[in-house]
């Protein structure tokens, strides 16, 4: 076993602090990353806080990850050390079901394994995230990572990056194309540059009027504050899509009546309570509703090269993780732009 260190925390009404554990030694198959930066997601504070239920004690979290890699298995054909690498919110699955092996790991059937808060394959063995110094993952879950981007402003692509490309590619968007992104945050402001960089006409809904300056910097082409109901009633039955990326609860019914014939609603957020939809806001425009998770291996590393060749990398916010509780507290309150990203050296 390696000995590693972190941050971590024994129950959900703690804070997180140091913690020293082991990892596995590298298989045949596994690399071995020194972690370099760590994004810090909202869905750390949800299973830390165990508002999702179902957490598992101690957590270490952090499932947006960069490194190098510093050892490779006997049968590791697709990194060297020295690589750049990223690990994101997935390390294994069963590889054999329909998803897995139509390359939808994030779906699969028999059993999702995260890279944090999640048990192994083996049925047994605790997952240990990002807030640490080195992390061991089979290679058919790493990611490669090009040297043209800052590896800060690349963590947070491992989750909020891939968790809004992916959707914009399953629905085809792309010229002539209306994309509302509503809420304007570490999800949010990804979906901008992306939707914005396939030549979708961009709208950001937002219940802030003084974030309509960054998002037409972040590529967006329009703007509509949503407590305005002339700016609202204006782009009714307009877009074909709207990314929603809020996690708080909210009208779904008020932003499908912006949908056009046939648009399409996809959620990315998670409210803490399950919302309610009119029928009629559905059927009387054939409008759908849909959910998307994370995207699989072989997107997201699609996603990673596809944001070296179009530059583009997250606004973050780089802290040590010494700062990471009061980093959790100014994200509840908004309070970041418009990810925080953990600087690993910092936790020599």
């Amino acid at each position: 076993m390696i000995p590693a260190k972190g941050y971590a925390v024994p129950n959900a009404t703690s804070v997180l602090g140091p913690f020293k554990f082991e990892r596995r030694e590298p298989g045949a198959n596994d690399v071995l990353i020194e972690i370099l930066y760590c994004g810090v997601c909202h869905s750390d504070i949800h299973q830390v806080r165990n508002e999702w239920g179902g957490s598992i004690y101690p957590m270490v979290p952090g499932h947006e990850i960069v490194g190098k890699v510093v050892k490779v298995g006997s049968d590791v054909t697709k990194f060297k050390t020295g690589d750049l690498a990223g690990v994101g919110c997935l390390v294994d699955s069963c590889r054999e079901c329909t998803s897995c092996k139509q390359g939808y790991e994030q779906y699969c059937e028999v059993k999702f394994v995260g890279t944090y808060n999640s048990i192994g394959m083996d049925g047994k063995t605790p997952t240990y995230g990002g807030y640490s110094d080195k992390i061991v993952v089979d290679q058919s879950f790493v990611l490669k990572v090009s040297e043209k981007l800052s590896l800060d402003r690349v963590a947070p692509l491992l989750c909020a990056g891939i968790t809004t490309y992916s959707p914009l590619r399953e629905w085809k968007v792309g010229k002539g194309r209306r994309v509302a992104v509503l809420g304007l945050g570490g999800l949010g402001h990804m979906a901008v540059k992306f939707a914005a960089s396939m030549g979708a006409e961009v709208t950001v809904l937002s219940t802030s009027a003084n974030k309509e300056k960054d998002a037409k910097e972040l590529g967006a082409h329009k703007f509509v504050v949503t407590k305005d109901e002339n700016a609202v009633k204006a782009v009714k039955n307009y877009f074909d899509f709207i990314i929603d990326t809020v996690s708080a609860q909210h009208d779904l019914n008020m932003y499908l009546s912006l949908l056009r014939l046939d648009g399409t609603m996809i959620l990315l957020g998670v409210p803490p309570e399950a919302p309610q939809v009119a029928a009629f806001n559905l059927i009387g425009k054939r409008r759908r509703l849909a959910g998307s998770l994370i995207g699989g291996i072989k997107e997201t590393q699609e996603m990673l090269d596809y944001c070296a060749e179009h530059s583009i990398m997250s606004d973050v916010e780089v802290i040590p993780i010494s700062e990471i509780n009061n980093a959790y507290e100014r994200m509840l309150k908004g309070d970041v732009h418009y990810r925080f990203v953990i600087d690993m050296k910092s936790l020599n």
